[in-house]
C-alpha cells in the first residue's frame, strides 16, 4: 500500500478516537461542573430528604440521569433507598435534581 491510501484510511480514525472525543468529554465535564457550582443550588441533604421517607415520590437526576419513580423506604448517608416496581433502587443523593410528590 502506498502512503495515501494509509492517509485515506487512519486519518480519519486519528481524529475521531484523538481529536473529536476528548473534546466532547470536556464539554461534559464542563457541563456538569458549571450544574454544581449555580448559585443558590442548595446540596441535597439527608434533613431535607427523610421528611419524604414512607411517601411516593418522583426523583429526577436531571437531564443526564433517570427519572425514579416510587416509595422512598431510607436514608443512609448520600444515598436513598427507593422501592419501585421493579424492585429496590438506590439513588446518589448528590446527583437529585427534584423531588416531586405523587
Amino acid at each position: 500500500m502506498n502512503a495515501g491510501s494509509w492517509i485515506a484510511i487512519y486519518l480519519p480514525l486519528f481524529i475521531i478516537f484523538f481529536i473529536i472525543l476528548p473534546q466532547q468529554r470536556a464539554v461534559n465535564k464542563a457541563v456538569l461542573l458549571k450544574i454544581r457550582k449555580r448559585k443558590g443550588v442548595a446540596i441535597m441533604t439527608n434533613e431535607l430528604i427523610k421528611k419524604y421517607i414512607g411517601k411516593k415520590c418522583l426523583i429526577s437526576t436531571g437531564t443526564f440521569g433517570t427519572t425514579v419513580k416510587g416509595i422512598i423506604i431510607g436514608v443512609n448517608e448520600n444515598w436513598l433507598e427507593v422501592e419501585t416496581k421493579k424492585g429496590n433502587e438506590l439513588i446518589n443523593a448528590e446527583f437529585i435534581q427534584c423531588i416531586k410528590m405523587i
